[in-house]
């Protein structure tokens, strides 16, 4: 078994694409819109990042969920993109709109560190390769 993808259901998937291409330099690979659904890929190397339509997750989960929400507190996953500058790349995020958690800094193994939240509420992590 590998890991293939994780998908992140949110209410404006272009508005989300757009924003990880300018915030983390990802390239989109796929977007498609079929039954009010828009799914959209982002390059990251061998694992695929997918955005979904909220209202997909309205279907898949008819019994409720908890969607993610810049003005609540962060949910308890986050992505991890790998940078050998985090420095560079947290102001970069910053600069598209992402909203600081936690600036770049040395960890007690060596590597560097930063935390932000996507224009969603979605933890990211800019980690030193």
């Amino acid at each position: 078994m590998k890991f293939g993808y994780t998908v992140i259901w949110v209410d404006d998937v272009m508005k989300t694409v757009e924003f990880y291409e300018k915030a983390f330099g990802l390239v989109r690979r796929t977007i498609r819109e079929q039954n009010q659904v828009t799914w959209a890929e982002m390059e990251t190397g061998e694992t695929t990042l997918a955005f979904s339509s909220t209202n997909e997750a309205q279907m898949l989960f008819p019994n409720g969920f908890y969607a993610n929400d810049i003005t609540q507190s962060p949910s308890l996953i986050q992505i991890s993109l790998i940078t050998p500058d985090v420095a560079t790349a947290y102001m970069r995020a910053l600069g598209a709109g992402a909203k600081s958690l936690d600036a770049p800094k040395r960890q007690a193994g060596g590597q560097m560190l930063a935390r932000v939240r996507d224009i969603n509420g979605v933890l990211v992590s800019l980690v030193s390769g």
